[in-house]
């Protein structure tokens, strides 16, 4: 494997390697952003369905004081609608974060690999001009080098959207559990 890494580095230009290594960094980072920000989620997720659970249970009149609501009711006499939406858009804006990085990576990944495989192209094109005749066994090999990078970059972008729907979908359930535990105070104040 190490060696084959080796014979490609070895005939690619800088751009080529340049390309990788930015696919390379994209790698790390989105699926740094994802573990992080998933185990994150899941743990506030899990306190605020613990949390709701115990309010509709009747255990407990106001919300679990590890709740990410909590810091907002205990300020106030009265529980009110414009607490309960500033607490869950605080919530909503810290738990999204990461999601713009995501977004920006799989966008750009397979662009940033078609860059690769088109200056490539290029170098192979200027080669061939170099070597003597000009056959299917001297072209192919040329062309699927220079596809490496496009497939680099269609590989990171489809990790990257994909890490970007898990996120946005459990960053939407924390704002449903959010909502609920403001439903559910309010109707015990009226």
């Amino acid at each position: 494997m190490f060696e084959l890494l080796y014979k490609y580095y070895d005939k690619s230009s800088i751009i080529t390697i340049s390309i990788s290594i930015i696919l390379f960094i994209y790698t790390v980072t989105l699926f740094w952003i994802f573990i992080y920000r998933y185990l994150l989620i899941n743990r506030v997720i899990s306190i605020e369905s613990y949390s709701l659970k115990k309010l509709y249970l009747g255990r407990i009149s106001t919300v679990d004081e590890n709740s990410l609501l909590f810091p907002y009711v205990n300020r106030v006499l009265i529980p009110n609608r414009a607490i309960f939406s500033v607490a869950k858009g605080r919530a909503i804006k810290v738990a999204s974060r990461g999601l713009t990085t995501l977004s920006i990576v799989s966008s750009t990944a397979p662009f940033i690999g078609l860059f690769g495989t088109v200056v490539s192209i290029l170098e192979a094109l200027s080669n061939l001009s170099i070597e003597s005749g000009s056959g299917l066994s001297i072209i192919a090999p040329m062309i699927s080098h220079s596809l490496v990078t496009t497939a680099g970059g269609i590989a990171v972008a489809t990790f990257a959207y994909t890490f970007h729907l898990i996120l946005k979908r459990r960053v939407y359930e924390l704002g449903v559990l959010l909502d609920n535990q403001a439903d559910l105070i309010l109707a015990q104040k009226e």
